[in-house]
């Protein structure tokens, strides 16, 4: 998952629609698959393949770094409103790793945790 700066509402239709193609063109250049990909006004989810082979840290950075160069320079005056001093995504990113359970499981896994009293 990945927010916005300051988790400013800066997302339009439009450009989460235009963010998960230039992510997808992001990952196959790493020989990743963008499985899926959905966002809101202030964050994106993606959920990524990669190969062992490929660093998470390289990936995000390129993924941050490519979607905020295109986003800011394509819909300049609507991220200005919202954005400043030539950042679109903060330092940080949550990952997380499911390890070849199936998706349908994730979730449920998650909720049968026991959590400590």
């Amino acid at each position: 998952m990945f927010v916005t700066k300051y988790r400013r509402k800066a997302f339009t239709g439009e450009m989460l629609t235009r963010c998960e193609a230039i992510m997808r063109e992001v990952c196959q250049d790493f020989e990743a698959e963008l499985k899926q990909f959905n966002g809101e006004e202030d964050h994106v989810h993606l959920l990524v393949h990669h190969p062992p082979k490929v660093q998470l840290s390289r990936l995000v950075n390129s993924l941050k770094g490519v979607s905020s160069r295109y986003l800011r320079t394509e819909y300049d005056a609507h991220v200005r409103r919202y954005l400043w001093a030539g950042h679109f995504w903060p330092g940080s990113y949550i990952a997380g790793s499911c390890g070849g359970a199936p998706l349908t499981v994730v979730p449920q896994y998650i909720e049968n945790q026991r959590r400590p009293v």
